[in-house]
């Protein structure tokens, strides 16, 4: 069985802020280890150690099986990569090469086929088998199978753009699942899963031998499948040997115990200063309390250089002011309206104050009718939709990819204003991104955020926007608990209309209608969440 070994790990930032010092746990087979912390606190960051991207401060990292890693953002709606692109991007390096310089002397066979190309191609044939790229093509071949339901030959030069990014995720998991390396590190690797995608995962975790290091904000898919959990806060790491379930009553004690040992540690310490003050001023008058008074100096000195017990870690905290304002009553009024290809034509009346959640299958066209309402003129459709009086939409992107921001730091995005947004100066930008606990990077630019750092960026822009209709493509996805439970604590004192798609099984629970894009292309609006398309739901 493979397993993975981090030692003291420590990791200091360009800008010179350490992220952790002091990270060891271990990751056994048939262990799934969840990895959980605040957005921001640098659980990617580790992932990216832990896989050999980045070099730590101190410390090391040892495993042993093979290793396979699956990032955050494995594609985009952008993406002009193919299937097989993806695939070989959690492949193992080897097989990389191997498959960079196949293709580059197919490449040179077309313009030049003379006996040197001939030859450099049998050798890269060759490269190409030694690397074990003859067997992966029958695996790979078993994975598209799996996951979009066409053999490779039919799917390897597929655009990744042209999935969806569930089928994205699911490809590459079944990728990794089935692949021979025996120890995974999955960062978020549900998102973008619709719920039977999520309980696959969670099925695949619990039966797999592999050692799995997994980064997750779902709290059903942490409860079911973490057998370990790993805690990165206040700048270092402790392990809850047992499931999610008892984590939070273990953070509770062992804040509790940090708070203790703190206490106590300030109450030897004012002793200690006491004793040496009062022998000071008795040695003033006594020579033979000379001694004693140096002899307090000195335990004192060795008590401070051990140093303090850490302090327990500050809980973060998100205040989105999701304000909106009054609009018609009739928010949104939709017409025999239809996606091309994707559903059949359907109406809908969405009023003022309502929260919709938005569910279906991957590819059912949730996130293009959400991108429609926000006036994406893109969306080809028939029939007709319009937006009430004084309905102001405002857009949360799933995918979070925002060219416009490259290279950008917040305060400038904030600065410049964008749309109906109004530019702010130094000091507001600040506050704003202090109360969505984003102060700390507000140099940074948008693409090195986290995935959970971005989101909440983007929950501000729709704040300043002053958007009365709220667009939520998948918004808890890379949100940390304590920001997602922010966040519907201010959708319910948000004065507008709400539309979220989401196959948060927690989140959805606070919404008041439900609209159901099925997998055979009818929109009906049902009465409860539905997850599954063998579940009947009762239509209003």
């Amino acid at each position: 069985m493979g397993h993975l070994e981090a030692s003291a790990l420590a990791y200091r930032r360009s800008d010179g802020r350490t992220l952790f010092t002091d990270v060891s746990f271990r990751v056994a087979g048939a262990d799934v280890v969840a990895l959980v912390g605040d957005n921001g606190v640098g659980k990617t960051t580790l992932l990216r150690i832990l896989g050999g991207e980045l070099r730590p401060e101190r410390g090391a990292v040892h495993t042993q099986g093979g290793l396979a890693v699956m990032p955050q953002f494995i594609g985009s709606v952008r993406d002009e990569r193919t299937v097989r692109d993806l695939l070989l991007e959690v492949a193992p390096p080897a097989l990389r090469t191997a498959a960079a310089e196949l293709d580059a002397v197919e490449l040179a066979l077309m313009d030049t086929d003379d006996e040197p190309t001939q030859l450099r191609y049998a050798e890269a044939l060759s490269a190409w088998g030694e690397a074990g790229g003859y067997q992966v093509e029958v695996l790979w071949d078993t994975v598209t199978v799996a996951a979009l339901g066409v053999p490779f030959d039919r799917a390897r030069f597929r655009e990744v753009r042209t999935l969806s990014g569930g089928e994205q995720k699911r490809l590459v998991l079944e990728a990794l699942l089935r692949g021979p390396e025996q120890v995974l590190l999955l960062d978020e690797p549900d998102n973008y899963l619709d719920v039977p995608g999520k309980r696959w995962l969670e099925g695949r975790l619990a039966e797999t031998a592999k050692a799995v290091l997994l980064i997750s904000h779902d709290r059903q898919l942490l409860a079911s499948a973490a057998t370990h959990v790993v805690t990165l806060e206040g700048g270092t790491g402790w392990v809850h040997g047992g499931g999610f379930g008892g984590w939070h009553q273990a953070r509770r004690a062992r804040a509790e115990r940090m708070a203790e040992l703190r206490r106590r540690w300030d109450d030897k310490h004012e002793q200690l200063k006491e004793l040496v003050r009062s022998l000071q001023r008795a040695a003033t008058m006594s020579d033979e309390m000379t001694s004693r008074y140096r002899a307090a100096q000195t335990r004192l000195r060795k008590f401070e250089e051990e140093g303090a017990p850490p302090l327990p870690p500050r809980e973060q905290q998100v205040k989105p002011r999701l304000r909106g304002g009054r609009t018609a009553v009739r928010a949104i009024t939709c017409e025999r309206l239809e996606l091309a290809g994707l559903m059949a034509p359907f109406d809908l009346e969405v009023f003022f104050g309502d929260r919709v959640c938005v569910l279906g299958s991957n590819g059912s066209g949730k996130s293009h009718f959400l991108r429609l309402l926000d006036g994406g003129a893109e969306v080809p459709h028939t029939g007709r939709y319009r937006l009430g009086s004084r309905v102001l939409p405002g857009l949360f992107a799933q995918t979070h990819q925002h060219p416009e921001w490259a290279g950008r730091s917040l305060l400038d995005i904030l600065g410049r204003g964008e749309g109906t947004r109004q530019g702010m100066e130094r000091g507001a930008a600040t506050a704003a991104l202090s109360r969505y606990g984003l102060a700390a990077a507000a140099e940074q630019r948008f693409e090195l955020l986290s995935g959970g750092q971005q989101a909440r960026f983007q929950v501000l822009l729709l704040e300043l926007s002053g958007a009365t209709l709220l667009l939520l493509d998948e918004p808890t996805d890379n949100l940390d608990l304590v920001s997602a439970e922010a966040l519907q604590a201010a959708l319910e004192e948000f004065t507008g209309t709400v539309l979220a798609v989401t196959h948060d099984r927690w989140f959805a629970e606070s919404f008041d209608r439900y609209l159901l894009f099925a997998a055979d292309g009818r929109v009906t609006e049902v009465d409860a969440p539905v997850w599954t398309e063998g579940r009947v739901a009762r239509s209003r």
